[in-house]
């Protein structure tokens, strides 16, 4: 494979240009944990719990419960979840 437009999702051009479309004074946060890399999801809009004393591989934000107080709007830029083989 020797066209980068073949393996890779998204360019800084690319992130730029769907970023101009998101309020400018949000969070950003992406998912992890484990080794390598992937390719992105389209970044969302979600809302997000801080809940700094998890576990290092729980992350210290997390999706909230019905009517959790202190919710943030953050932008996710979320890896690609491929399917395991």
């Amino acid at each position: 494979m020797d066209n980068k437009k073949d393996i890779f999702r998204y360019t800084v051009r690319d992130l730029i240009e769907i970023l101009k479309d998101f309020p400018p004074d949000l969070p950003i946060l992406t998912d992890g944990y484990e080794s390598g890399y992937e390719n992105l999801e389209p970044p969302k809009i979600i809302k997000v719990k801080y809940e700094p004393d998890k576990n290092y591989y729980d992350g210290e934000f997390q999706e909230p419960y019905k009517e959790e107080q202190e919710v943030f709007e953050v932008v996710l830029i979320q890896r690609k979840i491929r399917k395991i083989l």
